[in-house]
């Protein structure tokens, strides 16, 4: 889902960067006052990184194990960094202790840390290529299906699962890292994302930043509360299957067996209000296309189209139509941008070749643009420490990884990172221009590649566990890039931005497995019919039966489904960007529409509230709206979120809820 999410951020950060580019130069602050790059990092940042990676690793883990759509949460981190840091330094002060002024390299530096150590539990394959590996999902795949071989399976384990994130996560902060000074100056790539939370923090510690900062403050722990209290509400209400107020039939019963209801989700209505209106009505079409169309359609044809003793959970039922169209809307949307980012990449290298302009005339720069490249360049990070670093951490992961998975040859470890540095480049260079992170289509190539040449019993194990190297690697290289980006607009040095996102990378591949099983142990993860439907993780797995075994692994007349479907996808995205904006802002994002195929429409239909609640707001007081809206929705997201903590501890000390409230 990053690459959506990218799409949806890329839009909303337009805006932002061009109501907030005055800010950038407001309050100029010199690089001779700037603390060298070794007191950026703060042991209170470090603390504060550990507190909020914590908070969003939970809050991200939540959204992989529900729907798989995670919104950014970049912004929201630089938010509660502010926050965090302003309320500590004030009990500080009234205590009469002195502290240390609260700066924005501090910001940007915590905000980077938290947001590496999230990212692990968001792109950490939680619920996707490493979920897939367990044995309730490689029995939802069928074990009667022929590439779905009995022998690949390997349970979820904290003491694997580390090890197979810090082997793989550290090498991609250092592929790129050479590159840095090409990418954010000479080529002056955009980074919307990295720019859009520069323009945040810069705004913060401003004299006008701050007063608008504070009433950020107030609306967010406003809502906070709000949202916990309301999650420890309908918790008593939750005690048995299908309870309490995430099971409320708002539009009748029928509908609700169709999941078309309202479940008071805290989290959806926040999630909903940060992306945009055309990603929430993506959402609605697919599920209304999907459960109140084709599910319905294709179940009447039981016994026809598929037995009518198998469950509707088997692959050769009901959910292998789910699945597999799923699959088809996801691949053409990717296949699109994937082809559609390399085109807007080779075009724009080959035209700064042609006109060598890679580099300007420094005399028709900005003063303050100036001051930001000398010091960026000033900066240096040793090209001997990447070098070395990459070498190290790529020796390594060759010996460990195919050890731990023997199914994954050591020689295509040795291919992956040959191949990586090019790889990397490519997608951090599509993602400066459009802000879409394609690590996810990289990662699927080399699923399918790798599960074709394996083939037999190790082909699903391989092409999983290759999947995960290759997007982690190309994921985390271009997501330093976006740092980089916010560390050039906040005069933040690259040596405490590349430090900081290996601190966070460190806390993230210790904090997300630890998360991930809170969830696996409290609840039933991976159940069709649960609320942790881990949707990806049966997506992944039968991508990788898909590359072994090929069409037959369909039923009956899903293939032709699945190509009209594909089909679908590419003809979006084309009548999207080749028709007049008027039109093509119209067109729904196939790969918002595949999420509801599976999971269900009540999250959609939680989104489209908070859609609403944005343009409701937006109709009353525009300006206002503009300033809230990210710190409401951040609450809603982090108080419902927080509560998952006792929630799970309580389920674990086998502390059920008194009443269940349900509907026949």
């Amino acid at each position: 889902m990053n690459n959506l999410m990218g799409t949806v951020h890329m839009e909303e950060t337009k805006g932002i960067e061009k109501e907030n580019s005055e800010e950038m130069g407001d309050e100029p602050e010199y690089t001779s006052r700037i603390a060298p790059w070794n007191k950026q990092i703060t042991v209170r940042g470090v603390v504060a990184s550990l507190v909020i990676g914590i908070i969003y690793s939970v809050i991200v883990m939540k959204l992989n194990l529900t729907t798989g759509l995670v919104p950014n949460l970049n912004v929201s981190a630089a938010l509660l960094a502010f926050v965090f840091i302003r309320t500590w330094t004030k009990l500080l002060q009234k205590a009469g202790i002195v502290t240390n002024p609260f700066t924005r390299q501090e910001n940007t530096i915590i905000q980077t840390c938290a947001v590496a150590c999230y990212s692990i539990a968001v792109g950490g394959g939680f619920g996707s290529y490493l979920l897939a590996l367990n044995r309730k999902t490689y029995e939802q795949a069928g074990v009667d299906t022929e590439g779905n071989a009995p022998g690949s399976i390997k349970e979820p384990g904290i003491g694997w699962m580390t090890g197979f994130l810090f082997v793989s996560s550290f090498v991609g902060l250092l592929a790129l890292v050479p590159l840095r000074k090409i990418m954010i100056i000479d080529y002056k790539l955009t980074y919307p994302s990295g720019t859009a939370t520069a323009v945040l923090i810069n705004g913060f510690h401003t004299s006008k930043g701050d007063k608008l900062a504070r009433k950020q403050v107030h609306g967010f722990m406003k809502f906070f509360s709000i949202s916990f209290i309301w999650a420890f509400f309908q918790w008593f209400y939750s005690g048995g299957e299908r309870c309490g107020f995430s099971q409320f039939p708002t539009f009748g019963l029928k509908a609700w067996k169709n999941s078309f209801f309202f479940d008071f989700s805290s989290t959806y209505v926040g999630a909903g209000m940060i992306c945009s209106h055309l990603v929430n009505l993506s959402l609605l079409l697919g599920a209304v296309l999907s459960w109140g169309i084709m599910w319905p359609l294709i179940g009447g044809n039981k016994g026809d189209w598929f037995p009518a003793t198998l469950p509707e959970s088997n692959m050769k039922s009901l959910n292998g139509y789910k699945v597999f169209i799923s699959i088809a809307l996801i691949l053409g949307d990717g296949l699109y941008n994937f082809v559609k980012i390399l085109y807007f990449t080779a075009n724009s290298i080959r035209a700064r070749a042609k006109t060598n302009n890679s580099r300007t005339d420094e005399s028709k720069q900005a003063p303050d643009d100036l001051r930001r490249n000398e010091f960026f360049i000033r900066e240096t990070i040793p090209m001997w420490v990447a070098c070395l670093g990459y070498t190290a951490f790529s020796i390594i992961s060759i010996i460990v990884i195919p050890l731990m998975f023997p199914e994954l040859k050591w020689y295509y470890v040795v291919v992956a990172y040959i191949l990586a540095p090019s790889l990397s480049f490519c997608n951090a260079y599509g993602a400066g221009l459009t802000d879409m992170n394609m690590a996810y289509n990289y990662g699927k190539v080399a699923l399918f590649i790798l599960a074709a040449i394996s083939g037999g019993n190790n082909g699903v194990v391989a092409g999983l566990v290759g999947c995960g190297l290759i997007k982690s690697i190309v994921s985390y290289s271009s997501d330093l890039m976006h740092d980089f980006k916010t560390g050039h607009l906040t005069l933040t040095s690259p040596r405490s931005m590349l430090l900081s996102q290996v601190i966070g990378t460190a806390i993230g591949c210790v904090v997300a497995p630890l998360t991930f099983f809170l969830f696996y142990k409290a609840f039933d993860v991976g159940n069709p019919d649960g609320e942790y439907k881990a949707p990806y993780g049966l997506i992944y797995r039968n991508m990788a039966i898909l590359g072994v075994e090929g069409f037959s692994a369909l039923p009956q007349h899903c293939l032709q489904l699945c190509y009209g479907f594909f089909a679908f996808a590419i003809a979006a995205n084309l009548v999207r960007d080749l028709f007049p904006k008027n039109i093509g802002k119209w067109i729904p994002l196939p790969m918002a529409m595949a999420v509801p195929f599976l999971v269900g429409a009540n999250f959609a239909i939680d989104m489209c509230v908070g859609s609403l609640v944005v343009f409701a707001w937006h109709k009353l007081n525009s300006r206002r709206a503009g300033l809230m809206i990210p710190a409401v929705a951040s609450g809603l997201i982090c108080g419902d979120g927080l509560w998952i903590l006792p929630s799970s501890i309580l389920a674990l000390a086998k502390i059920h809820p008194p009443i269940c409230m349900s509907f026949k």
